[in-house]
């Protein structure tokens, strides 16, 4: 991740526009694209602030974590819509997703009903596995 301009270097910035300076020419001194120079001076000039704001994501947790772990618990073949929907929140999908791996829970093939036995109808005497048509032993 990229980490936002010093403070040193927004106040010599500002400083030069101060002096008269064009944006072109501080754009060059400061090695700074012309585009991020005007928008130091317009956040300056609009909200008094000079310094860089916090990077990242807003960090807000819309889903209630507790909340998804019971819902999970009680229906444990719940979709991804059919979680949000039981939550009753206004979020996407991939939210739901990223909470359950937060939580440390997945997807996972759940048999409802015992396995099939499975009878291997091959034996794998000859070469490739293809000879001898013998029926042996149910696999378990």
């Amino acid at each position: 991740m990229t980490t936002p301009y010093s403070q040193d270097l927004r106040v010599r910035l500002l400083g030069a526009y101060a002096r008269g300076m064009k944006t072109k020419q501080i754009s060059v001194i400061f090695a700074v694209s012309p585009s991020w120079a005007r928008r130091v001076k317009q956040r300056r000039r609009e909200t008094g602030e000079t310094t860089h704001r916090p990077m990242g994501g807003p960090g807000v947790i819309k889903v209630n974590r507790a909340r998804l772990t019971e819902l999970v618990h009680e229906h444990p073949d719940a979709t991804l819509a059919e979680l949000r929907e039981l939550l009753e929140v206004d979020c996407a999908l991939s939210t739901i997703s990223e909470a359950l791996k937060a939580l440390g829970l997945s997807f996972k093939n759940k048999r409802s009903t015992r396995r099939n036995r499975i009878v291997q109808t091959l034996s794998n005497d000859g070469p490739n596995g293809v000879h001898g048509h013998k029926m042996s032993m149910p696999l378990v």
